[in-house]
């Protein structure tokens, strides 16, 4: 049985000679992202969805007709970011990384055309933003398309200080339904309830 906090029932042991076992605990932030889009979708509030990365298959084996395997694949274009979709008649697109560090988020998580896509989305008039966890600290932040480019352009640095983002970005707190609910900070950036 599995229960809401990701925990399996009996993997936590109540003998003081073994350590808790707390392997598997939580969803990635993707499979949290997934099921909070999931949520949006029916209940109809936000139609947004994981962007799939463009490949090419080179190469399939086909053991027998339904069993088919690929063994060589490339990517055929660089992927822009990992989510899109529609939200009161606004176009919302993102980006959601992760970070084991407790201090800063390394720049190099994001690629050029990446951060230009973002850009290009903020400047003609959807909304774009990254959603950041900082995974050591159970923390998950929703930072502006325009505070990460206002960063990049005034700061001369290789990574966002975790103090950035407690001080420019939006708090993502866990909840039980959606798990991460970005519309909220959605709805409070487009002026909307």
């Amino acid at each position: 049985m599995n229960y809401p906090n990701g925990i399996k029932k009996g993997s936590i042991s109540t003998n003081n000679n073994k350590e808790i076992d707390y392997k598997n605990r939580g969803m990635t932030l993707e499979g949290e992202l997934n099921d909070s889009n999931l949520y949006y979708q029916e209940t109809e509030k936000a139609f947004i969805y994981k962007k799939p990365t463009p490949i090419k298959i080179t190469k399939v084996d086909y053991p027998s007709r339904d069993k088919a395997v690929i063994k060589e694949a490339f990517f055929t274009i660089p992927s822009t970011t990992d989510y899109n979709g529609l939200y009161k008649g606004k176009y919302i697109d993102f980006e959601a990384k992760e970070t084991k560090s407790k201090t800063a988020f390394s720049l190099s998580n994001i690629h050029p055309h990446q951060i230009k896509h973002l850009e290009n989305i903020n400047k003609n008039g959807g909304i774009s933003f990254l959603i950041v966890r900082f995974t050591v600290l159970n923390e998950t932040y929703l930072l502006t398309t325009n505070d990460f480019l206002q960063f990049i352009k005034e700061e001369d640095r290789k990574s966002i200080p975790h103090s950035y983002f407690k001080e420019k970005a939006y708090l993502l707190k866990d909840q039980y339904q959606p798990r991460i609910d970005y519309l909220k900070v959605v709805d409070q950036l487009i002026g909307g309830k």
